[in-house]
């Protein structure tokens, strides 16, 4: 059963994730993306923690989506500490769906899914050159805690950054 959990304007519905939205989800992975992942890592993520693995969708077409894991490790914040940390492992928005809200509507109900799973932060990484998606981050109240040299494929750097949890 679908439920919509927000909407961004008028026609964009931000919704969990269903088993049917996988192959649109990996669509929009393919073609917004340069980092991609087995049909089975997308599976797998959708059984581990459905309620942070979201899809914004427009006249039933998925659009853009987030999906999260929950971890164990050293906090972000503390100089000391295990915690629980929801990690944003993928977040795209087809391109002519972008500047309209649904990055953000996606992050904000990824946030909330992590946080119903009582973790205590919530981190990603983003390459140094998306400018766009890291003043997106930014009005989140995301940090960036260190920047990650050569972490994607092709040698660029990205910012690990992370946000505190209430």
């Amino acid at each position: 059963m679908q439920t919509t959990l927000r909407k961004v304007g008028d026609d964009y519905v931000i919704r969990r994730c269903e088993d049917r939205d996988l192959q649109g989800v990996i669509d929009i992975n393919m073609a917004a993306l340069p980092e991609h992942y087995s049909d089975y890592f997308f599976e797998s993520i959708l059984r581990e923690l459905p309620e942070a693995f979201i899809v914004a969708e427009i006249g039933g077409k998925i659009v853009g989506y987030i999906m999260c894991k929950i971890e164990f490790g050293f906090s972000n914040f503390r100089k000391l500490g295990f915690v629980k940390k929801g990690h944003v492992v993928s977040v795209a928005v087809l391109d002519e769906h972008r500047g309209k809200g649904v990055g953000k509507a996606l992050m904000l109900e990824g946030i909330n899914g992590v946080m119903y799973r009582k973790a205590d932060e919530i981190y990603l990484e983003v390459r140094v050159s998306n400018t766009g998606a890291i003043k997106m981050y930014e009005k989140l109240r995301f940090e960036t805690k260190s920047r990650l040299r050569s972490y994607y494929r092709d040698g660029e750097d990205a910012y690990l950054m992370a946000l505190e949890l209430p």
